[in-house]
């Protein structure tokens, strides 16, 4: 990928390896725009991501390699804040960083995508299940604090399906992402879970179309041999649906680029 900007570090938790690899695995792929996007600290769900006293380790990390690999790779600094309301950090939304990437994992204290806790779909009404999860998107959009909507059908991981047309369910999302000026990443870390497709899917992709959202693309690396993974596939599927630019983030500022 020319753009990958949501990749993680072992400060999450849940992903191993050092920055270095991560960008050195981007500089073989040949990556000129590589961010890291790790999980923002919050009170809520530790395990799963870094604290608050690691937050100044973290974005060292980051801008030493950012010197150390300039001549090579633009290396940015972004974070993924969770989008629950009552635990997002005014130290983090305030950050001086290149890019907020707004994800939702959680509706209500239900961690969805945690194999944990897959036992929570049974007995589940699944369309309303999307129509509250698509809710939280939108509100997510319309607080105006994101760059980047992470992986935005992410409800579908496990392969548990909307019997209602998603464009339909995901439409008074995509508005708000749309009016918040917003980018959706193609996020290629699916292909790696039981659905084994990208986020967003190709209907939800082509209504993102119609909108004329940006979109950009993420590995959503947790190892270093994740990163510039599915490159050919990310690129022809955004193709398909007519586009030929991605975004990056620079100190906030959106830039759109050929890839």
């Amino acid at each position: 990928m020319k753009v990958d900007l949501h990749n993680h570090t072992l400060l999450c938790n849940h992903a191993t390896g050092s920055v270095n690899e991560y960008v050195e695995a981007a500089i073989a792929c040949g990556t000129e725009f590589f961010g890291f996007a790790d999980h923002a600290p919050m009170h809520y769900d530790p395990s799963y991501r870094m604290r608050f006293d690691q937050i100044d380790l973290y974005e060292s990390w980051i801008r030493e390699a950012s010197q150390q690999y300039h001549k090579q790779i633009t290396v940015l600094l972004g974070y993924e804040v969770d989008y629950l309301p009552g635990y997002m950090d005014d130290l983090i939304l305030h950050r001086s960083c290149d890019y907020l990437i707004g994800s939702v994992h959680f509706i209500d204290d239900w961690g969805f995508d945690n194999p944990e806790f897959i036992g929570r779909y049974a007995g589940m009404d699944i369309d309303d299940v999307y129509r509250r999860y698509f809710g939280l998107v939108e509100a997510m959009a319309e607080s105006g604090k994101f760059d980047i909507v992470g992986h935005l059908d992410l409800l579908k991981v496990f392969k548990y399906l909307p019997t209602k047309d998603i464009r339909l369910l995901a439409k008074d999302a995509l508005k708000a992402v749309k009016k918040a000026d917003m980018t959706i990443e193609i996020n290629v870390s699916g292909y790696r879970k039981p659905i084994a497709e990208a986020y967003p899917s190709p209907l939800l992709l082509e209504e993102i179309a119609e909108f004329q959202i940006p979109i950009t693309f993420s590995s959503d690396a947790h190892r270093s041999d994740q990163v510039g993974l599915y490159t050919a596939e990310a690129e022809a599927f955004a193709r398909s649906a007519g586009y030929t630019e991605c975004a990056v983030y620079l100190g906030r500022d959106r830039k759109m680029i050929k890839f």
